[in-house]
């Protein structure tokens, strides 16, 4: 197959004047000294980062409010609600229904808006509120609606943040950055274990409700306040005013952006989804991270495997952080290095291979060290889930509207996974899961495969970028990162 097709959905002939003297809002741009630029970009970064930082805490209770079910299952969720067989499994499942529905709409409404800060914010608190509903419902089918919407809402959060970030940091930037934000994930595993752990232990009975009950209401309102806080810290975009900006930052941030992308688009311009639907690398890439959520699906049930081994509720989701933490260090140092050395697919490779090891302890014993010690390696594979979103934020990283369809599309193919993944968990599969380990490691290496693909045709993209600039005496232009 030849290299020059798959490369047609890519404009070549635009990536020579991806630098303007006017803004992303057309009016002039102040001039900046070059020499100059290096103090102000440190400065500006700096600040940047720091308001940047509270998408974590955002984060953190976006995956507590979503995965807090799990540990109220310790104490009587299921029996207070008089859940049988799968219907567990059909409440973590239902929430992602409603994150299927919204990620994609979300972030195109995202791109045109001047207040994202309002909006992420707004939604924050939405789905904070309805989290505290669930602390008063009586029967399962109330619970089952709430958690649609608790998903509904929750879903505009993770691909909005992501497309905030792209709208700031350049590609050498965002590797560190999306590891920064995506360490919310096990952060707010280790936390939530620990908060649910306090409260299912000391809170049961108090004013009358039981201890699941309290572990509602107490992290809906803890996100509630956070969501206030947020409405004034996290950024807008670069080219909406912002008073903790000076002049000479915000001509930069904007200078930056237009050095990042191919063409500037006028307001309005909803194309960028179009050519993310057609374009076949989203898909591919798509269905990739579909398979490699769904070999991290084990996330979910951490609390129920550590309780297999024999430990009582509180032990249980104490033995959920360790392993959490050594992840969230990894995902540190992994994407920092993935970022210096311009390499994507060696840094998810390695992660994903950790994790087949630990499946494969998991597998081979039931002894409690041995089998506690696999979730330390099982808590790598997601490391490989942060770089390779950083990773299709540089591949679509030409348009600013196709790069916020396509991160909302992969976000809503990968997020499919979470509909399906809690039935590789049956209780029957227990006490062992021999079945659903088995499962991880076969999506994990298809998962391989697949990135080993996209990273073939990418590599011929450049080769043959590489060629034309050599024929016509062009300079070096836009290149993939691999």
């Amino acid at each position: 197959m030849s290299a020059r097709p798959l490369l047609s959905s890519v404009d070549c002939s635009s990536r020579y004047d991806a630098t303007s003297s006017r803004g992303s809002d057309g009016g002039p741009m102040l001039p900046l000294d070059d020499i100059g630029r290096p103090i102000v970009e440190k400065r500006f970064l700096r600040k940047l980062d720091l308001r940047m930082a509270f998408l974590v805490l955002v984060y953190i209770m976006n995956i507590m409010d979503r995965y807090n079910v799990a540990a109220a299952r310790l104490h009587g969720f299921e029996e207070d609600l008089g859940m049988t067989g799968n219907q567990f499994n059909t409440l973590i499942s239902i929430l992602f229904v409603g994150y299927l529905l919204t990620q994609t709409p979300s972030n195109m409404i995202l791109h045109h808006m001047k207040r994202p800060s309002l909006y992420l914010s707004s939604c924050m608190i939405a789905w904070a509120a309805i989290t505290v509903f669930m602390g008063v419902v009586q029967t399962y089918h109330a619970a089952l609606i709430l958690r649609f919407f608790i998903g509904f809402v929750e879903a505009t959060f993770l691909p909005g943040a992501l497309f905030l970030l792209s709208r700031w940091y350049k590609k050498g930037e965002l590797g560190l950055r999306t590891a920064l934000l995506c360490c919310g994930s096990p952060v707010g595993n280790f936390f939530g274990a620990l908060i649910a752990s306090g409260i299912l232990g000391s809170l049961d009975g108090t004013l009358g409700f039981t201890a699941w009950r309290w572990l509602f209401f107490v992290e809906g309102a803890l996100t509630i306040v956070i969501a206030a806080f947020a409405i004034w810290i996290l950024p807008d975009f670069p080219s909406t005013p912002s008073i903790w900006l000076l002049p000479d930052e915000q001509t930069l941030a904007k200078r930056r952006m237009e050095e990042e992308v191919a063409t500037i688009e006028p307001e309005g311009n909803f194309s960028g989804l179009v050519e993310a639907l057609m374009d076949w690398r989203v898909w591919w890439l798509g269905v990739a991270l579909y398979l490699m959520t769904c070999s991290q699906s084990f996330a979910v049930f951490l609390p129920t495997l550590t309780a297999t081994m024999g430990y009582n509720a509180t032990t249980s989701l104490l033995l959920c952080a360790p392993p959490w933490i050594l992840g969230t260090a990894t995902s540190f140092v992994v994407a920092r290095h993935s970022d210096a050395t311009g390499d994507r697919f060696w840094h998810i490779v390695g992660p994903l291979l950790v994790g087949i090891a630990g499946f494969m302890m998991a597998i081979s014993t039931m002894n409690t060290a041995i089998r506690y010690l696999s979730l330390f390696f099982m808590a790598q594979s997601p490391v490989a889930y942060v770089v390779s979103l950083t990773w299709a934020m540089n591949t679509f990283s030409q348009s600013q509207s196709k790069r916020a369809a396509a991160i909302a599309l992969l976000n809503t193919m990968a997020t499919a996974c979470h509909i399906t993944s809690p039935y590789f968990w049956p209780s029957s599969w227990g006490p062992s899961y021999v079945n659903s380990y088995l499962i991880c490691i076969l999506t994990t290496i298809l998962c391989i495969a697949m990135c080993w693909v996209f990273r073939g045709h990418l590599s011929r993209c450049n080769e043959t970028a590489e060629a034309e600039e050599r024929v016509l005496g062009l300079p070096k232009g836009f290149r993939y990162l691999l």
